[in-house]
């Protein structure tokens, strides 16, 4: 009797070892929501649906508006990063030159919405980001053409997705970058940035892969299941996860 209680120890050791190397495995993610400008009352809700979005599809996601996270050591903890809704200047010079070597390792980066309105000064991150915040008009409902449905990003959307948020103009596009999707500014008013107005993009760069989103400004935007999911998709591209 005792030796099968014994061997039932052993057993329900190994299974709780497994279970901690398996939750030990989890790719993580890294949060990043400072603000140094205009601050989006939406980013307590995308905090709460960044964190839900990672425990449903196995990420372990920290948080945080410390930039002092931004160390070679503790970058290297993490599959990606997103800028959620960041804006002005969050990091100094430390910081961004932890930020370059990580992404030079083959790290990965997401950004939304806000995400182009940071860092003007650094034209690395310009790269990065893929483009900068020019101005947006009022919000409001608008067509959007998806351009690329085989990405993870975008392979649950029709070709067209009419949605309402606000909707960026961009200055400084990269080029090169691989458009998603695309804003039909005959759909709304006050774009600026004419036939060829992109929203979504990725692309490798300087050794990682970025990814970007400009939907994301809305509270409701972080309770919509499309644009959760568009978000997932993205953060598995720079994660370098597959499904």
């Amino acid at each position: 009797m005792m030796r099968y209680k014994y061997l039932f120890l052993l057993c329900a050791v190994a299974a709780m070892a497994g279970l901690a190397a398996f939750q030990k495995a989890k790719p993580r993610l890294l949060v990043f929501s400072k603000t140094a400008g205009f601050r989006h009352d939406c980013i307590p809700d995308a905090k709460i649906a960044m964190l839900k979005l990672g425990a449903e599809n196995g990420y372990e996601v920290d948080t945080t508006e410390d930039a002092s996270k931004f160390t070679a050591k503790n970058l290297s903890r993490y599959k990606a990063v997103v800028f959620l809704n960041t804006t002005g200047n969050v990091l100094d010079d430390a910081q961004q030159s932890a930020l370059e070597g990580y992404i030079r390792k083959g790290g990965g980066y997401a950004g939304i919405h806000a995400a182009t309105d940071t860092e003007y000064d650094w034209p690395w991150y310009n790269q990065l980001v893929g483009a900068y915040f020019l101005s947006h008009p009022h919000q409001q409902t608008a067509t959007l053409h998806v351009v690329d449905r085989k990405h993870p990003a975008t392979a649950h959307l029709d070709p067209t997705w009419v949605r309402k948020d606000e909707w960026y103009d961009f200055k400084s596009i990269v080029p090169g970058l691989n458009i998603l999707i695309k804003i039909d500014e005959k759909s709304y008013q006050g774009g600026k940035n004419g036939d060829n107005h992109p929203m979504s993009w990725y692309r490798e760069f300087d050794g990682g892969r970025t990814f970007y989103t400009e939907l994301g400004h809305t509270k409701e935007s972080y309770r919509e299941p499309a644009f959760l999911k568009h978000v997932l998709g993205g953060i598995d591209y720079a994660a370098g996860k597959k499904r």
